[in-house]
């Protein structure tokens, strides 16, 4: 039996550290943000219905689609996010279930999907258990600002926009803390592999 495992955090709270972890150790990895890129490719059907409810200021000139300008409309209009949410998550979904399925078949031990929004999308539903990437709001917000070179007020609306982390902490299987170093991260997620037989 194939274990999956779903795995998610806060924005700069390390995930894609901890992704990164399971890619190095050979574990199939399903990526949502991959899947968003690819339903969003010219031509499918989520880019053409994103392009016409954001409209054409969201494409580069080689009409592919320009991220930091949706974002940019996205995260200060709750609105607007849940409305973009709502056009790409169907797509999304189909494409992460297909994309699991296919290491399920392949006989893989060991399955991590690597969901932002695993629980606001409802994917703890597919899953065999979640593991949460978290860090203290201090932490995660100078991280987010170096990360991706935002002031204070765009940080935190960006983390504003996502649930709290909080409420994924108290729903998660398996907690890993990343306020310290990546060694002491890494050390969390090995021990966990080891606990669990992978």
């Amino acid at each position: 039996m194939t274990y999956v495992l779903g795995l998610t955090g806060g924005i700069a709270t390390g995930k894609s550290t901890v992704s990164r972890f399971f890619q190095q150790k050979g574990i199939p990895l399903v990526d949502a943000d991959r899947g968003a890129r690819e339903v969003m490719q010219p031509g499918c059907s989520a880019y053409l219905k994103t392009v016409d409810q954001f409209g054409e200021e969201i494409l580069n000139k080689d009409r592919t689609l320009n991220r930091k300008a949706l974002g940019a409309i996205v995260f200060s209009n709750k609105k607007k996010l849940d409305k973009l949410n709502a056009i790409v998550q169907a797509d999304i979904f189909e494409w992460i279930l297909g994309q699991m399925h296919e290491h399920i078949a392949a006989g893989a031990p060991l399955v991590v999907l690597d969901i932002p929004l695993l629980y606001e999308a409802g994917y703890e539903e597919i899953v065999d258990g979640v593991m949460v990437v978290w860090t203290d709001k201090d932490c995660q917000l100078k991280r987010l600002m170096n990360r991706d070179g935002l002031s204070r007020e765009e940080a935190a609306g960006r983390i504003a926009a996502q649930a709290p982390l909080n409420e994924k902490i108290q729903k998660a299987d398996v907690l890993i803390d990343n306020n310290g170093t990546i060694d002491s991260t890494q050390r969390q997620v090995e021990s966990w592999l080891t606990e669990n037989g992978y």
